[in-house]
């Protein structure tokens, strides 16, 4: 089904003339005919000589500057916006929306090495830093002593500062919870895309009261990972004090 198609069955409710949706979408008009060119929209419902817009069109100008929010460039953009189908609600759409909203508690913080020092309120050596890149908690940028900071876990990266740990353990460490953490995430995903989604949705659910589960929902699966973490280390250390045990005394 094309984009063209969707315009049409929308003709009702396309009552936007394109100067109108550009000040509703704070976009200007230039930017909105280059995006229906690329296919990011479809064409206006025309009558005679006049092309309105309608609430389908909002919906996908507002996922795509969500999508820039999150660093899509346009032709990221574009491929995402190719697999939603053509016939989608705006309602189908602001899920699309909603399911992008970030779950770390803050978005990094772009701070310099004086910044960073005072915010964590003790001299930072080079190894201090080094350590704090491979934690995950700093991420650096081209700029010389300019970082990205995950402020929210900022405390916790020098608490473990004070322990001294090797930064190859930190290192691996951090492989292992990138590892297992994208194919957890991949997962879930999967399991609230195929049954959460649709289950709220033809349910009449709105995009703000799956916004809300989200909220809820976030909170309740990082405790499941931690409750699982430490039943697992549990496990693990019974196992391991099982099979030295069991080892024949020499």
């Amino acid at each position: 089904m094309s984009l063209e198609r969707t315009a049409e069955g929308a003709s009702g409710s396309a009552t936007l003339t394109v100067d109108e949706l550009s000040a509703r979408v704070g976009m200007t008009v230039r930017t909105l005919r280059f995006y229906a060119g690329r296919g990011l929209i479809p064409p206006p419902v025309r009558r005679g000589r006049v092309g309105y817009y309608g609430p389908e069109h909002i919906a996908r100008l507002d996922l795509v500057r969500e999508l820039q929010a999150h660093g899509f460039t346009l032709s990221a953009i574009e491929g995402y916006l190719e697999r939603i189908p053509a016939d989608a609600t705006p309602q189908d759409i602001a899920l699309h929306r909603t399911l992008l909203t970030p779950w770390m508690r803050d978005l990094p913080e772009t701070l310099d090495r004086k910044a960073l020092v005072r915010r964590t309120g003790r001299d930072l050596t080079d190894d201090d830093i080094e350590m704090l890149v491979a934690l995950g908690v700093v991420e650096p940028t081209p700029d010389d002593d300019v970082f990205q900071v995950a402020t929210a876990h900022l405390s916790l990266g020098v608490e473990l500062l004070d322990l001294e740990l090797p930064v190859e353990a930190a290192l691996a460490a951090g492989r292992i919870f990138t590892e297992h953490g994208r194919a957890i995430a991949e997962e879930l995903t999967e399991v609230f895309r195929k049954t959460v989604w649709p289950h709220f949705r033809d349910g009449g659910s709105t995009p703000e009261h799956l916004q809300q589960l989200i909220e809820r929902f976030k909170p309740v699966t990082i405790q499941g990972l931690v409750l699982a973490y430490e039943r697992a280390v549990g496990e693990t250390q019974r196992d391991t004090i099982r099979r030295t045990s069991n080892r024949p005394k020499r």
